[in-house]
């Protein structure tokens, strides 16, 4: 039987999950390719990065440096592990729900 209390509620929440694919997908992403990518408007976005930014889970870095500055975020080590584990439950889930071939 499958312990659904084991779903990491900061991830699976779906802006956060979307958030996390894209990281884990393509590592490094500015804010405003985030944004177009996931159509969320600043603050919604800003509101789900500043959780994952809490759960120690995404790293913000700004550069300053030129005209306007730039915010990228990536996954943190424990970024990584943690989606790893969210992936390999959702797939522990899908396999009870098909027949073994």
């Amino acid at each position: 039987m499958i312990d659904f209390d084991q779903i990491d509620k900061t991830i699976h929440e779906k802006a956060r999950l979307s958030i996390m694919t894209l990281l884990a997908s393509r590592g490094e992403w500015s804010f405003q390719d985030l944004k177009a990518e996931l159509g969320m408007s600043d603050g919604n976005l800003i509101t789900h990065l500043r959780i994952l930014t809490a759960a120690e889970f995404v790293q913000e870095e700004r550069d300053d440096s030129g005209t306007r500055p730039r915010t990228t975020y990536k996954l943190t080590s424990a970024g990584s592990k943690a989606f790893k584990s969210y992936i390999d439950l959702l797939e522990s889930i899908v396999k009870t729900l098909k027949p073994e071939t």
